[in-house]
């Protein structure tokens, strides 16, 4: 039997803030409320914007700022440098950005979605402002009334010509500014590999701030679903105070007309639409049920049906209702930020037992990353054994090992090694620290170079014992001994 639409059960309310009732995509064109918190997150997300760009100019040591060059293997952040070999440094420091992640979300809440997130501050400080002036609602924001194909058309060319430039930043990060800006003025041809990563980024972010917007958020972004459990009832959020504000009630004829000049067309949803406890107008809470917290959401939703995954804490709320309550002569704060335990008349508890792990782990993780980055040596020597035999005997007797020396300069300078294996063990007539020949023994290296050299060991047959010799093989500059290693050298048995 074939189901008809009249037959199927609709949804009280949308699934999801950007989904009609029918499943169909709703578009949001938020309003825009230039409160105080709208001001502070402009000025830091422009600030963030201005960082994001000069991180590949600016030069520390030498090097870019921030430079992953995944091509030649170096990785340089603020003045050190990093090789594939420093793996117990990638892996402090992630752990660091996990912790602080922690500890941040428990404390201040979502605030890094609403003032950080390069989603947030490139959509609603650069592509929305962007929007709104070509469609014609620059400064009060809302659906646009007309829309004409010129208009979309010029948008979109914008938006294109934005992203193709952030693409070219974006791979600064990854080639440098120096190689990027000659390939600029260069044929495709010549470097198609990172010409085609452009390209893939601009298209990325064009779907992304032309399209996906708002869903990647609520959609495509784990960390509001993690929120559940990173937040607690004494975590900072945006809130509606419904102690306060209920129960609603529609604001009078002569308060509307008050408010209609400033273009704060207010909204006043039918009784029919949200069920309230009726009261005698003295007895009604502040909110006047304008809708204007829903109308300037960037995500769509209600701040006053509670704590939502939606919620990116971008405050706008809190400027659009201030100003209601301004115009209506009511105090401010009505929605806020606050705390579960605060709205639930509750004292919140800053200093609590997750906040303390949390914040004892991050400085023990951060103090452990800081010591080893200062103690670090200027120069990595890795020895392993050879690929070939383990040993052999030589004509005259002696036994030779085949090694490999792996050797990595961190230092902007070039340097001459001299590698030198002594033996570790004093056995029969060999003393401990003797030297043992060792071909090649010197190498010079440029600044930042890797390179693997094989080695010949050769040491007397009666230095083993039990077919094995500890040997500290050593790397030399000048007097000063840079690294050591102690390897166990193979040989045959008495």
């Amino acid at each position: 039997m074939q189901n008809h639409p009249e037959n199927l059960l609709l949804p009280e309310e949308r699934v999801l803030s950007t989904l009609e009732a029918d499943g169909s995509r709703r578009y949001l064109y938020p309003r825009l409320s230039k409160g105080k918190f709208w001001h502070m997150r402009r000025w830091v997300g422009y600030a963030l914007i201005a960082f994001f760009v000069a991180l590949p100019l600016v030069h520390i040591n030498g090097h870019p700022a921030v430079l992953l060059n995944i091509a030649h293997r170096e990785f340089h952040l603020f003045g050190a440098t990093f090789l594939p070999t420093d793996t117990r440094f990638l892996a402090l420091f992630m752990l660091s950005v996990f912790l602080a992640v922690f500890l941040f979300t428990s404390l201040l809440g979502r605030v890094w979605c609403g003032w950080g997130c390069p989603q947030t501050v490139y959509l609603e400080f650069v592509f929305r402002p962007i929007e709104r002036l070509w469609l014609g609602v620059s400064g009060k924001g809302g659906r646009p009334k007309v829309n004409a194909a010129w208009r979309r058309a010029g948008m979109y060319l914008t938006y294109i010509a934005l992203c193709f430039a952030l693409a070219h930043v974006f791979l600064a990060y990854f080639v440098g500014w120096a190689d990027l800006k000659n390939w600029m003025f260069q044929s495709p041809w010549e470097h198609p590999w990172p010409f085609v990563v452009m390209g893939i980024v601009t298209v990325a972010m064009f779907f992304d701030f032309a399209y996906w917007r708002e869903q990647m958020c609520i959609i495509g972004c784990p960390y509001g679903r993690f929120q559940s459990v990173l937040l607690d009832r004494d975590s900072l959020i945006v809130s509606y105070d419904a102690k306060r504000g209920e129960p609603r009630g529609k604001a009078k004829k002569a308060t509307q007309a008050a408010l209609a000049p400033e273009g704060l067309a207010l909204k006043i949803l039918p009784e029919s639409a949200q069920p309230r406890v009726a009261s005698a107008a003295s007895s009604r809470g502040d909110c006047i049920d304008c809708t204007m917290c829903v109308q300037v959401c960037p995500t769509g939703i209600d701040i006053r049906d509670g704590l939502q995954i939606e919620c990116v804490n971008c405050t706008q709320c809190i400027d659009a209702c201030d100003s209601i309550m301004d115009k209506v002569g009511k105090p401010r704060g009505l929605i806020r930020y606050s705390s579960q335990s605060v709205l639930g008349g509750e004292e919140r508890h800053v200093v609590r037992p997750r906040v303390i792990i949390y914040a004892t782990a991050l400085c023990f993780v951060v103090s452990l990353l800081s010591f080893l980055l200062a103690t670090r040596a200027s120069l990595d020597m890795v020895v392993m054994r050879g690929a070939a035999t383990p040993s052999i005997v030589l004509d005259d007797g002696s036994v030779q090992n085949t090694l490999r020396v792996r050797l990595a300069n961190r230092l902007e300078t070039d340097r001459t090694v001299r590698i030198e294996a002594v033996l570790a063990d004093a056995t029969h007539q060999f003393k401990a620290g003797e030297s043992i020949a060792i071909y090649p023994s010197e190498f010079t290296l440029k600044p930042g170079e890797t390179r693997m050299e094989s080695l010949r060991v050769v040491a007397p047959r009666n230095v083993f014992a039990n077919q094995r010799a500890r040997v500290s093989v050593r790397a030399i500059e000048g007097d000063e001994t840079l690294r050591m290693r102690t390897f166990v050298l193979l040989g045959p048995a008495r």
